[in-house]
């Protein structure tokens, strides 16, 4: 199976004279020729539908079945010609017409009504309350670059709430005036987010005060994803002695690191080890740390690949890291891998000087010591092992269980209540300014393992 490092790297610096590039799909076009993107669901040129197809990982123009079925319990889609398999027939996600907006699509044979993104709720924000509408949009949003990114990479995605016991799910919460905050963190696949957290000047606010570098939305997903990862992926398989050799026992006392970190700092020596500061508290958060700036290296790079972006007129020189540097210097993939890192270095110093042109701060400030290289590659060579080991295609689910609308989480066991609609017109949106990626780590992680 070609290594998905291929799609990164290959094409940064100028590829031979009339050799095409690889298609990347993260640049989408409608059928108007007009350049379409993640979040879309209408051509703003044409006003042709549009939905995100999960299994193909490609955003698609979409045209009605027709004739419409009678017995259809909702309207049926098929791909414009030349975009898609002739036959396939598609339905939009329940949450298409609420206020999350979701522009992904399911099978139109699958008992499903929720996609592979959303049927991962288990609770979402009380939607009565006009703030938590806004507030679970932005959430969403982010949720759904999380998924996409775990499928192609080939991870396992099922929800816990309606597919797998070993799947995992979002609990999305936002505390009432005068209650405890919601604490963020991964317990056994249960993932909690503070809602709160969606909203743009109380998470700087937050960043500020707790003194770190960057802190978005996107970034709590990918970190708290880690741990589920670690969970499923790591404990109780050959890659835990392995883990310890690389990041640390685990089994050293997490409260107790916890308490020493807020209470003096961090190590003084974490620049040497980790991505981040937050990452040198216990191997369980430099491990999620370490697997939040895996993912979003491979975003980005995937993103700027596939808009056409290489290297061939950047001016900068950096000292590049070398197989040496790696987790196991002579493993599959080595090569490529520091390829892709090296090239990184270079993407992300680029990044970092146009935020600055504008004023911003900078996209991604961190700088990455030889021992985090190697962490790195460790979670890469996880990765490539799970991709090969597991068919990427996500399974129709055959339940569907819609979220509670709730301020508290429900058991798993219980019926949820059916989730308030608020149709809203999803036309195409003009792309808002947004940082690169998130905190990797937050000061209310509650359980990390």
């Amino acid at each position: 199976m070609p290594s998905f490092l291929n799609d990164l790297s290959a094409g940064w610096r100028v590829a031979p004279a009339n050799t095409p590039e690889t298609p990347i799909p993260s640049s989408y076009r409608c059928q108007c020729g007009r350049a379409v993107f993640f979040r879309n669901s209408q051509c703003v040129a044409c006003g042709t539908a549009l939905g995100y197809d999960p299994v193909r990982a490609m955003v698609l123009p979409l045209l009605p079945l027709m004739p419409a079925p009678t017995d259809a319990a909702a309207p049926l889609w098929q791909a414009a010609e030349g975009f898609g398999q002739a036959g396939v027939q598609y339905k939009r996600c329940t949450n298409f017409d609420t206020v999350a907006g979701c522009n992904w699509l399911l099978s139109a044979d699958e008992p499903a009504t929720l996609c592979i993104a959303c049927r991962l709720n288990r609770t979402i924000p009380d939607l009565s309350d006009p703030e938590n509408q806004a507030l679970w949009r932005r959430i969403e949003i982010a949720k759904r670059r999380l998924v996409a990114q775990l499928l192609r990479l080939g991870l396992p995605v099922k929800s816990r709430v309606s597919e797998d016991p070993q799947g995992f799910m979002f609990d999305l919460l936002r505390s009432s005036a005068g209650s405890p905050p919601v604490m963020t963190g991964h317990d056994e696949g249960l993932i909690t987010l503070n809602a709160e957290e969606a909203d743009d000047a109380r998470r700087e606010q937050v960043r500020q005060s707790m003194h770190e570098p960057y802190r978005t939305m996107l970034g709590h997903f990918r970190h708290e994803v880690g741990h589920y990862y670690w969970d499923r992926l790591v404990r109780d398989t050959e890659w835990l002695e392995p883990f310890r050799l690389r990041f640390g026992d685990e089994r050293a006392d997490y409260q107790e690191a916890l308490n020493r970190h807020y209470q003096n700092g961090p190590d003084p020596d974490w620049p040497q080890r980790c991505v981040s500061a937050y990452a040198s508290m216990h191997p369980w958060e430099d491990w999620a740390e370490t697997w939040a700036h895996y993912l979003h290296m491979v975003d980005t790079m995937l993103t700027a690949r596939g808009l056409g972006i290489n290297g061939e007129n950047i001016e900068l020189e950096i000292e590049p890291f070398t197989l040496a540097d790696l987790d196991i210097a002579d493993s599959p993939d080595a090569e490529r891998f520091l390829q892709f890192i090296n090239t990184w270095v270079e993407l992300a110093a680029a990044l970092n000087e146009l935020a600055r042109a504008m004023g911003q701060q900078d996209q991604y400030p961190f700088v990455l010591s030889r021992p985090a290289i190697a962490k790195l590659h460790f979670v890469h060579r996880l990765v490539s092992a799970t991709r090969e080991a597991t068919n990427a295609t996500p399974e129709p689910t055959p339940v569907t269980v819609d979220p509670v609308v709730a301020s508290t989480a429900p058991a798993v066991d219980e019926t949820p209540a059916a989730v308030d609609t608020a149709p809203e017109q999803a036309l195409q949106q003009p792309p808002q300014a947004q940082q690169l990626s998130g905190s990797a780590g937050t000061a209310s992680s509650a359980h990390a393992g």
